[in-house]
């Protein structure tokens, strides 16, 4: 998927259906010239219904139709028929979907399971026909409820990436070429910062014919969480991943303060985000020699006594096997 097609976020005008009139009419055959009312109910307007699908990976089906209106109900009509009900509108999301509301950017409903419905906005009601209001004192009633209007909003949707593993860290840590050697995907890697401006997915093959879906997220710096560089546009899809993976290139001035930032960055963001399962990862090692290879290993069990850690290089195509490894145990634990 390239990154074009990646679509994460989009405004939605969405507007349900009229209810249909009420009928206003008087039974009439061959030899019944005054016969009572039988003005027929108007139908339900449409409503406007969210709906999951599985089978969807992003909201590029919104790229350039972003308005959607249910049908109208149909209006009554005589011997008490009522109008047919107006079509609903069923927008497909994928899973991960967040619904809110644009003015007051209230959470609608996060879209997270499969077969899940939400209705945006309810049809409006058909009016009642004229025979609803016959009585011993008015037995021709001559008039009928019109139906009520349907109701239009702006709508919010905001994806955020389901995988099991989400890959954080600093702009140019090595994330996206990580995920072009563990997987097909084909992310853009260059030598700056922010190369990534959208999450790419890819699935990771294990042993056994066993995998998982590994994302590689736009890289994080310190302030993200205050909306800093692409800030809080990036860090929700961090919220639906299993385990997370941070990477910390070797040439890090302070391996143990990068690692306190990101961890610090998503903690303001998202205080829960510290409970998931973690491993860390000292990427680019195949900038160090065998002696400074073996001081850093010393320096990182010091620094991560109780927490998984790996020394890996993408270019080099050392480590991997442990990373995979760890990745998987860790996944598995997770669930």
């Amino acid at each position: 998927m390239t990154e074009g097609n990646f679509v994460d976020y989009v405004k939605l005008h969405v507007a349900s259906g009229n209810g249909g009139k009420g009928s206003v009419h008087l039974h009439r055959e061959k030899y019944i010239t005054k016969g009572g009312p039988d003005g027929g109910d108007g139908g339900r307007g449409g409503h406007v219904i969210i709906r999951a699908n599985p089978n969807l990976w992003t909201l590029y089906s919104f790229k350039f139709k972003k308005h959607f209106a249910a049908g109208h109900g149909e209006h009554g009509s005589k011997n008490r028929s009522s109008g047919a009900q107006g079509e609903d509108m069923y927008i497909d999301v994928p899973l991960g979907t967040v619904v809110k509301d644009t003015d007051t950017n209230a959470v609608l409903i996060e879209i997270t399971e499969k077969e899940q419905e939400y209705i945006v906005l309810k049809g409006g009601l058909g009016g009642r026909g004229n025979w609803h209001f016959k009585s011993p004192t008015r037995q021709t009633p001559r008039y009928a409820q019109p139906g009520i209007k349907g109701e239009e909003m702006q709508i919010t949707l905001e994806m955020k990436v389901l995988a099991d593993v989400g890959l954080v860290g600093f702009p140019n840590a090595g994330k996206s070429t990580l995920l072009s050697v563990l997987t097909a995907a084909k992310p853009k890697i260059a030598d700056y910062a922010f190369t990534t401006l959208k999450p790419n997915l890819g699935i990771v093959e294990y042993r056994d014919f066993r995998s998982f879906v590994m994302a590689d997220i736009p890289g994080i710096i310190e302030g993200a969480a205050q909306g800093k560089g692409l800030g809080h546009y990036f860090l929700r899809h961090i919220e639906r991943n299993a385990v997370l993976l941070y990477l910390i290139p070797a040439d890090a001035p302070d391996v143990k303060k990068a690692f306190t930032v990101l961890r610090n960055e998503l903690k303001e963001f998202n205080p829960e985000l510290l409970d998931k399962n973690y491993v860390v990862g000292l990427s680019k090692c195949d900038l160090l020699d065998d002696e400074l290879a073996e001081e850093y290993a010393k320096e990182l069990a010091e620094i991560f006594p109780d927490v998984p850690y790996v020394m890996f290089s993408s270019v080099g195509q050392k480590g991997l096997s442990k990373l995979k490894d760890m990745l998987w145990e860790s996944v598995t634990n997770s669930v």
